[in-house]
């Protein structure tokens, strides 16, 4: 359904979203250290985030990376279309482009519809805030 990457660019923010006071920086290597990946990949998912004004990243001694947008402001949505873009939302189960581009629907289509749109209505609803408000929640997101 989604990417490893999608997945660790929403683990990721939510590491930094219940590690980031009131604006300081999150250190990339102590994220890759904490969420057991590595530096270099986790440096290419926050940046893609951070190029789409999510995140800004600052360098030396005291840099790192740190919200642009309040976590409140910022659902799953928005997270899954900048890593893995619409195709998701677009998407047949079986095929990999859009049933209505063939001109026949798949025998899953119907059904399927319905149950994107109510995933795809949860990752609207649902923000990086929500998934660090409780505590033992947010400790599984890193796990």
């Amino acid at each position: 359904m989604l990417s490893n990457t999608c997945k660790y660019g929403i683990r990721a923010l939510s590491y930094i979203a219940g590690r980031s006071d009131s604006g300081k920086t999150v250190d990339i290597k102590r994220i890759s250290e904490d969420l057991n990946l590595p530096t270099p990949f986790m440096a290419k998912i926050l940046q893609q985030l951070a190029k789409n004004k999510i995140l800004k990243s600052s360098k030396g001694p005291n840099g790192g990376f740190v919200f642009l947008k309040k976590p409140g402001e910022i659902s799953l949505y928005d997270v899954i279309l900048i890593i893995d873009g619409d195709d998701f939302f677009r998407n047949c189960v079986i095929h990999n482009r859009s049933c209505e581009s063939e001109g026949k629907l798949c025998p899953v289509h119907d059904e399927f519809t319905g149950i994107r749109d109510k995933i795809t209505e949860m990752f609207r609803s649902t923000s990086i805030e929500d998934l660090v408000k409780n505590k033992s929640v947010s400790e599984n997101i890193i796990f």
